[in-house]
């Protein structure tokens, strides 16, 4: 998911060549130092066997989608994991200047162990993924030949799943339902430039979606949504062999929920999300936006930006009088190739290059939410996987370098990370990642940040027992 929407809203799609890497210098550093954290080594990128658990190397990641690649950099060498100066993109919450204290408690486990036990096993892996698959390909394949609305649609996957950092279990899936259209006017509809109402300019290619306009002519997300959903409803009957029902529509909610059974695994959800490609230049919102020139260089950042504004069916909750005619901001088919192409040097992390922990303690502290969301889930129920992997991407541009992330440091970079994390819940600020002046952490909800920091802190001066009480 984007925007404060949790898992909602996420991926890349199609096939377009990779375009060459920047080779830019990186940024500059300004922080704190802080005493370096134990050294955990052995790697974190693991696959489950079906039997023992002594781990193989990982595969490298890859999108459906070739977006551009990040751009090399110079001096390949290890530097000591001390606390570096860091340059802070505009916008940003700064690198926390506390002392991050490494866990003590005996018998607390390594994190590389918890990493291995959430690896995905390979062949819960194909099975969930095949059937997926079969389902979305047969309802893609519906919509088209019906000669609707919706006949142009095409797939994208979008996620964590599909950005390689699932854990636990592969047992949701976010698809992204794209409908291309060549242009659209974009009116803000309130401060946080992330939501907007949708018009055509005098006389549209696409004709066949003035039926959604409403009595204003702004197009009716709602409308699309209910005439998609009555059509995925009635054409799940009619796929063979794979039990799929349609979930109850959640309010304010993007996305058409299917249920898959899977036996004997758990049910498989897949969310199914009606998206708008606009081959428009991005609104000036973003403008100050996806800072990455530190981390993957100016040149990738322009052939970012080039790329089509992506448009969800979301209802803006601010608004007085809730009329299903909002669309919000998606960027997920950069996020999904930033994760998948996530290192200052194009070898990173692959077969012949050094393996970094960037992906890993985004997983780690994925889970740590989760697992706290799970134990307090009234007071943690604002929070979702987007704020932490906002708060990720802010991370990799206050160190930038391949060298900041070393795997042998997992230790210390997992709480330079989870510090930064916990400096933004302190200040009940964390800018969306693309569109600077939407925060994520309203001060409305201070008092949900200040518990979530609380617990944080606690699981960090104990040895994160949240750990250990699954493992």
């Amino acid at each position: 998911m984007d925007g404060a929407g949790g898992r909602r809203l996420q991926g890349g799609c199609g096939t377009r060549p990779a375009a060459p890497r920047d080779r830019g210098a990186g940024g500059s550093h300004s922080g704190t130092a802080t005493p370096r954290a134990p050294r955990m080594e052995g790697s974190t990128s693991r696959r489950r066997p079906s039997a023992a658990k002594s781990p193989p190397a990982g595969p490298a990641a890859s999108g459906e989608k070739k977006l551009p690649a990040p751009r090399g950099e110079t001096a390949a060498g290890r530097v000591p994991a001390a606390r570096r100066r860091a340059a802070v993109p505009d916008g940003a919450v700064s690198a926390p200047g506390a002392v991050l204290r490494s866990p003590s408690v005996t018998g607390a486990p390594r994190l590389r162990e918890v990493l291995w036990q959430l690896t995905l096993g390979r062949q819960d892996v194909s099975v969930a993924s095949d059937l997926v698959n079969k389902v979305v390909s047969h309802l893609i394949q519906a919509l088209r030949s019906n000669g609707g609305s919706f006949s142009s649609i095409e797939r994208m996957g979008t996620g964590s799943y599909y950005e390689h950092v699932k854990i636990s279990e592969p047992n949701e899936f976010d698809i992204m339902l794209l409908m291309r259209i060549a242009r659209l006017q974009l009116d803000e509809c309130d401060d946080t430039g992330a939501y907007y109402y949708l018009t055509f300019k005098r006389n549209p290619k696409e004709r066949y979606l003035l039926k959604f306009l409403d009595e204003e002519g702004k197009l009716s997300a709602f409308k699309m949504l209910q005439e998609l959903r009555e059509i995925i409803k009635q054409e799940v009957k009619n796929i063979k062999d794979v039990e799929v029902t349609v979930q109850r529509k959640k309010a304010g909610s993007p996305a058409i929920t299917l249920q898959i059974k899977n036996p004997p695994a758990a049910d498989i959800s897949v969310d199914i999300i009606l998206t708008l490609e606009v081959q428009q230049s991005w609104p000036p919102s973003t403008q100050d936006g996806l800072r990455i020139e530190p981390w993957l260089g100016r040149k990738v950042r322009r052939q970012f930006r080039s790329e089509s504004i992506y448009l969800v069916a979301k209802q803006n909750k601010k608004e007085k009088v809730l009329r299903g005619n909002t669309w919000r901001l998606s960027f997920s088919h950069i996020e999904k190739a930033m994760l998948n192409n996530h290192g200052s040097r194009k070898t990173c992390c692959e077969s012949d290059g050094l393996k970094c922990c960037r992906k890993s303690c985004l997983k780690l502290l994925k889970y740590l939410l989760e697992q706290l969301k799970m134990k307090y889930p009234k007071k943690l129920e604002k929070f979702c996987s987007y704020h932490v992997k906002t708060a990720f991407f802010h991370s990799c541009v206050i160190w930038p370098n391949d060298k900041d992330w070393h795997l042998g440091d997992l230790d210390y970079c997992f709480q330079k990370f989870l510090g930064y994390f916990l400096d933004c819940l302190q200040k009940s600020q964390l800018p969306h990642f693309f569109i600077p002046k939407y925060n994520l952490l309203s001060l409305e909800d201070k008092a949900s940040n200040d518990f979530l920091s609380r617990q944080i802190n606690n699981e960090l001066n104990n040895g994160f027992p949240i750990f250990q009480e699954r493992f």
